[in-house]
């Protein structure tokens, strides 16, 4: 092997490990007659439903409400139809990277020690993710309590807009065929369902490899029925407290791009049926409850959050993310630009994908690394990893990998921590930790998983695609040496798996909880309580669905809003 290639490859190694991430008028570049900058909406109309987020539930869900109601859509990100080839599959890694204060992605550090990112994007995830679609599992439905044949035709919905059969080449091929001589068995060809053993799965990439996001769903939505506002950041949802009546939320209080505030209400304060709905996701949604007085008493009256509406200890708890472990294998041969398309579903709980050539700016993985800086400089998590390998970036680079990336990510996950505020600003991060790897059950699906990965490496089949002479383990140690979390190494990382995973692990993006079913939210997604205020995202999930959970979210979208018309109809 070329060490002096190797070097190079080392250089944005970093960066290939995030892989694992017609009703209505629009202009070619998707610019909706409803759509709108926030500064423009100094007087507001009263709506049915205001919808707090514009990602990859709230749009689903606005879209489907405004069928039969009046819909405000209120999205604290831009719009991504005003750079369309940032959303190119080209283009992933550098749009994921690129946290800079308007950029689509918001960087967050965990109490844990590891990078993540928030959307902030009309379309949500769904705009820098790695585009993969694929169901949930049958058992996350029963266990909702969701009827299936209406699921069943939300996925159909969802799917005829946005959802492609990707074009398996060369590295997918090869990848797919290790997955089997490793194990991973039966091959169940493509499908968008989740089957143990081999698949390959859908994309929202297109054939051109223009990504279609939730923000395209908004194409099924009525246009005199719904507005949507872009930079529209909301700070508090609004209450009628009467007495010793439930708390009843009638509107929102939120700030535009040039600083000013505006309030948004509901119709008819005194009706049933109209509704403010958070939308905002598994970090926001927790987080702007507790700004508006809802959630824990003691920890909201320590930030001044004043009144407390609703002595609500769950808000926040619950808070998980899947933990993924990467490998990286340098090619001696080309491979094309692909994010996830096969994948290795196994009977041990573990999920292995795998994406190859990405393309970066070394420039944008410094400022990336630069903002990490920024963000520690008042923890106590150790930084010198990230100085070490900045100083020896060249910036003048922007690099193809020649290398394929496979991940494991363990499902569930059971181990699972918490969000409490730092402050009262909606647009800072909270503190949240998500306690990876804390449960020994988790651990064990990591080892099995990255074994299954060094299989896969060592595979006939993969054989092409890997310098002869390096082996699965070895792969494996690359990563110890690079900045990849701000987690400490420790020498027992380079013999034994189980403290390799605690060592190097890392976000697939699939964090959840903090308004979960039974606890913060009922079956039906209302908040306990509180009369006229449902959530609808990932926050209320137990467990994170499928291999990937974009399907179920915008599907989740769609079945809600069709649930909730029929509410309105029967009224």
């Amino acid at each position: 092997m070329d060490f002096h290639i190797f070097r190079l490859l080392s250089h944005f190694i970093l960066v290939a490990v995030f892989i694992f991430h017609d009703s209505c008028y629009s202009d070619e570049a998707g610019n909706y007659s409803f759509m709108k900058d926030a500064t423009s909406a100094p007087n507001l109309s009263h709506f049915d439903y205001i919808v707090v987020g514009g990602g990859t539930a709230g749009c689903a869900l606005a879209a489907t409400l405004s069928q039969n109601a009046t819909v405000l859509v209120l999205e604290r990100g831009g719009s991504p139809y005003d750079n369309p080839t940032a959303t190119d599959i080209g283009n992933f890694a550098n749009t994921l990277l690129n946290t800079t204060p308007n950029s689509w992605s918001q960087l967050f550090i965990t109490e844990d020690g590891v990078y993540n990112s928030r959307a902030r994007v009309l379309g949500g995830g769904t705009v820098i993710n790695a585009g993969f679609y694929s169901r949930a599992e049958e058992d996350f439905v029963a266990e909702e309590g969701w009827e299936r044949d209406e699921v069943e035709a939300a996925y159909e919905w969802v799917e005829k807009k946005v959802v492609f059969e990707p074009q398996v080449k060369g590295w997918q091929s090869a990848f797919r065929d290790g997955l089997l001589e490793a194990g991973v068995t039966p091959f169940n060809g493509f499908t968008y369902e989740h089957v143990v053993g081999t698949k390959i799965g859908g994309t929202i990439f297109d054939p051109d490899g223009h990504r279609h996001t939730a923000a395209n769903l908004l194409e099924y939505a009525d246009p005199d029925k719904i507005v949507v506002y872009l930079h529209a950041s909301v700070h508090k949802i609004l209450f009628t407290t009467k007495g010793n009546e439930r708390p009843k939320a009638y509107g929102v209080i939120f700030q535009d791009a040039g600083g000013v505030y505006h309030t948004a209400e509901l119709a008819t304060q005194d009706s049933m049926l109209n509704e403010v709905i958070l939308s905002a996701g598994a970090i926001a949604s927790p987080q702007l409850l507790m700004l508006s007085g809802v959630g824990p008493a003691a920890h909201l009256a320590a930030h001044g959050v004043n009144p407390v509406i609703v002595d609500h200890p769950m808000v926040g708890q619950g808070m998980a993310d899947n933990p993924m472990n990467p490998v990286f294998i340098p090619s001696p041969e080309p491979v094309e630009v692909s994010l996830v398309q096969a994948v290795g579903i196994t009977k041990f709980g573990s999920y292995i994908e795998g994406g190859s050539a990405l393309s970066l700016s070394i420039s944008l993985t410094r400022s990336f690394l630069d903002g990490v800086l920024n963000l520690v400089k008042k923890t106590e998590l150790p930084t010198q990893s990230i100085s070490t390998f900045l100083n020896s970036l060249d910036l003048r680079l922007n690099v193809t990998t020649k290398a394929g990336v496979i991940i494991q990510k363990a499902n569930g996950p059971l181990s699972s921590g918490h969000l409490e505020l730092r402050n009262t600003d909606p647009d800072d991060n909270p503190s949240v930790r998500f306690n990876y790897y804390k449960n020994q059950e988790d651990l064990n699906k990591c080892v099995e998983g990255l074994s299954t990965i060094i299989k896969v490496i060592e595979s006939k089949g993969y054989s092409k695609y890997k310098y002869p002479g390096s082996s699965g383990r070895g792969l494996l140690n690359l990563i110890l040496a690079l900045p990849t979390n701000l987690r400490p190494r420790h020498i027992t990382s380079t013999f034994d798996l189980q403290q390799y995973c605690k060592d190097t692990v890392m976000t697939i993006y699939h964090y959840h909880g903090g308004c979960q079913v039974g606890k913060v939210v009922d079956k039906d997604y209302k908040v306990l309580g509180i009369d006229a205020l449902r959530v609808i995202d990932g926050s209320t999930f137990l467990k994170s669905p499928g291999t990937n959970p974009q399907a179920a979210i915008m599907m989740l979208g769609r079945y809600m809003g069709q649930k909730i018309l029929r509410e309105r109809t029967a009224f």
